[in-house]
């Protein structure tokens, strides 16, 4: 049954959600079944298999509430064949909450406090509205109350407010008016208009909005400013609709008992459903605004793990700076440590000459092949420095160091580097991400790497499990390196995780590196299943079958071998002549009963037409102006190289070389209508742009990316 709802709100058949499902309950994992269980899921990509995953989920957290409920309501002694037929019936969460809500524990309520007196025989004579006999009933009650008459009819209508409240039916169709129609209100808070630090939500001081219409990061924003007691928020509907519609529900004739029911109508929109349902209508935005914020940042971090890597290159990396100076290191092909020292070729010191020598001297020793220097401050003047000393001797990169800082003094660089200065990790860092990107941010939390919106702001378990997914699918998208990734590399690999990485790396030091695949099941606590989960994502250079050194699964190497023996080959020549494949019938080899199909045979023919080809392209360096390096350089209407460091839901952000990046909003980047940014740009983008305007003291760039060539 559920999976056949599944099936249905993603548009896939159900052999393909139960036939998933299956291998996840056996231990597979989202990159092993994408990549290697083809035939079994109908070709599900990634993002099928986790909304499979993420639904069933959701079900299994709305069954597991469900049997809470009802166990909570037959413990009361009041769950009737009706109200446990319509619960056991009910598809989503609010309507079970509306179900449950007269049955919860709450703090002592007007209602409760009226029920003590002795009033809900009265309130339910009046809530009924059949007759006036309340009137008279009402007398004996009233008698033994202070206030009398009126304090028994006041504790009435708290209770059939309360009634009115809780009403299942009633609260689905208010609903679907603030679904509709409700508005949200921003307004400064009291006394809060002239402090400087609300300044930056000046624009939310009197702003009205259809809520349904809000953009995500303007409800962020605006969250922002009522969490910090700048702003107050109100969402609602306009009350007179509201009311109409609750009367139509529930108003019965014109009696004594009816105007009763009115006053008790409007103080229950007023006190109970209107805040109830304001809460769980802003809260719902919230949530959606953290959905779609999590899914940029999502989107921006796999382009940024996903860069291309300059390749396995001797590199002299330079973290720039003034006052404190420029440290320099050098690292191997690797990424390992070799040498660091520190240059001082801006002012305070203005030791041009020294820094040079010192420069000249590394290159001399370690014949580097390229040099990265990071994009914070003082990078373009060290570019300069860097260019003047070396000439064209030598290519020289600017790198994005967002959260370079966060890792050089964090747990895992202490590991790394227990003995060395954290500006000196921090330099190793830069020269890694030139490197290989992936395998340096995967050491980053995701949330400091610098990408995306309000990051801080949005729900930080539901950040962390996205972006979690994100860094597994890029690592297994690219496979890594056995004999060189670290531990932190490792524990994203399909399967493993960190203790498992640890062993590995543990093991490969007892062993001095791996021969092959296969000694992978001699690590400690690696069996079959978790073996067959990482194998095909891991890449042993050099290795004696070069099938090691590839995306070819090994439960399918008597098969390439097969292929190879058909063709009058081996598999070593095949790899060095692919060409060969050419001729290959695949309807040959098509084994169901080993899960084995044309979808399966095919990537395995890609594979071996290309073994190891790195998924991220070529590396390419942005060219910034030599003339522009600070803001006070740009003028309206100079166009410029430049390069997306950030995408958001309103624009893209360009770093065209001046330390401050420009905005590219969302109106400016083509010709016609879009959505998204992401419809048109992608991090790590060059782009060619136009300066719009420069606003110096606020530090704020516009660039538009449209160009009138008439």
């Amino acid at each position: 049954m559920h999976e056949k709802h599944v099936a249905a709100q993603l548009k896939i058949k159900e052999w393909q959600v139960k036939n998933t499902l299956k291998l996840m309950a056996e231990g597979g994992t989202i990159p092993f079944i994408a990549r290697y269980r083809k035939e079994i899921t109908g070709n599900l990509d990634e993002v099928q298999l986790q909304s499979i995953k993420d639904e069933w989920e959701r079900i299994e957290e709305l069954e597991k509430r469900r049997a809470y409920i009802l166990k909570q309501i037959a413990e009361q002694g009041k769950l009737s064949p009706e109200l446990e037929r319509a619960i056991r019936e009910v598809a989503g969460l609010e309507e079970l909450e509306d179900l449950y809500l007269p049955y919860k524990p709450r703090r002592k309520s007007r209602a409760d406090a009226a029920r003590e007196k002795g009033l809900e025989p009265i309130a339910r004579m009046i809530y009924e509205q059949k007759n006036d006999r309340f009137l008279q009933e009402i007398s004996a009650i009233a008698a033994g109350l202070p206030g009398g008459k009126q304090e028994a009819l006041q504790g009435a209508r708290d209770i059939v407010a309360e009634w009115i409240s809780e009403d299942a039916v009633l609260r689905s169709k208010m609903r679907m008016l603030f679904d509709k129609e409700a508005v949200l209100f921003a307004k400064v808070s009291r006394g809060k208009k002239d402090n400087p630090e609300a300044q930056k939500y000046r624009d939310y001081f009197e702003h009205t909005e259809a809520l349904h219409r809000c953009p995500s990061h303007r409800i962020l924003a605006i969250s922002r400013g009522e969490h910090q007691g700048f702003l107050k928020v109100t969402v609602k509907p306009d009350e007179e609709r509201a009311l109409q519609q609750m009367r139509r529900h529930v108003l019965h004739g014109y009696s004594d008992a009816t105007e009763q029911v009115k006053i008790a109508m409007v103080d229950s929109w007023e006190r109970l459903l209107q805040p109830s349902l304001e809460s769980e209508f802003l809260q719902k935005a919230r949530d959606r605004a953290d959905e779609e914020a999590i899914a940029v940042f999502a989107a921006n971090a796999r382009q940024l793990l996903l860069a291309p890597p300059l390749g396995q290159k001797k590199i002299l990396a330079i973290d720039p700076g003034f006052r404190t100076g420029c440290k320099v290191v050098v690292i191997n092909e690797n990424g390992a440590y070799l040498r660091s020292d520190a240059i001082f070729p801006h002012e305070p010191q203005n030791d041009f000459s020294g820094a040079e020598r010192t420069i000249l001297k590394l290159v001399d020793e370690f014949a580097p092949e390229a040099i990265a220097i990071g994009n914070g401050t003082a990078g373009r003047e060290t570019e300069a420095f860097i260019q003047k000393v070396m000439g064209n001797t030598m290519s020289v990169y600017m790198v994005n160091e967002a959260g370079a800082s966060i890792y050089s003094a964090g747990a895992v660089a202490r590991e790394e580097f227990p003995s060395l200065d954290v500006t000196i990790r921090g330099a190793i860092s830069i020269g890694r991400r030139l490197l290989d990107p992936l395998a340096e941010l995967v050491k980053i939390d995701p949330g400091n790497i610098g990408v995306g919106q309000y990051q801080h702001d949005v729900n930080q378990t539901s950040l962390k499990k996205k972006l979690d997914t994100v860094v597994v699918s890029s690592v297994n998208a690219v496979g890594v390196n056995l004999n060189t990734a670290s531990r932190h590399l490792l524990a994203y690999v399909s399967g493993l995780g960190p203790v498992l990485a640890k062993n590995i790396v543990d093991y490969r030091e007892q062993l001095g590196g791996f021969n092959s695949r296969d000694q992978l099941k001699e690590v400690p606590r690696l069996g079959s299943r978790v073996f067959e989960q990482c194998a095909g994502f891991l890449r042993v250079k050099g290795a004696k079958n070069p099938l090691d050194d590839s995306a070819v699964h090994p439960e399918r190497y008597g098969l390439v071998k097969k292929i190879a023996a058909d063709l009058g080959t081996t598999v070593a020549d095949l790899l060095q002549s692919p060409q060969q494949l050419s001729g290959v019938q695949l309807v040959n080899y098509v084994n169901e009963d080993e899960g084995l199909g044309l979808l399966t045979l095919t990537d395995i023919i890609k594979e071996l037409s290309k073994p190891g080809l790195d998924p991220r392209g070529t590396f390419v360096q942005v060219g910034f102006s030599d003339t522009v390096r600070k803001i006070s350089d740009l003028d309206s209407g100079l166009e410029l190289n430049g390069i997306i460091t950030n995408i958001t839901d309103f624009g893209a952000f360009v770093d065209i070389g001046v330390k401050q990046d420009g905005l590219v909003h969302i109106s400016q980047m083509c010709d016609r209508f879009i959505k998204h940014p992401l419809e048109v740009v992608s991090l790590g983008q060059h782009v060619k742009v136009r300066v719009m305007e420069v606003d110096a003291q606020r530090k704020r760039i516009s660039l538009t990316m449209k160009f009138d060539h008439a």
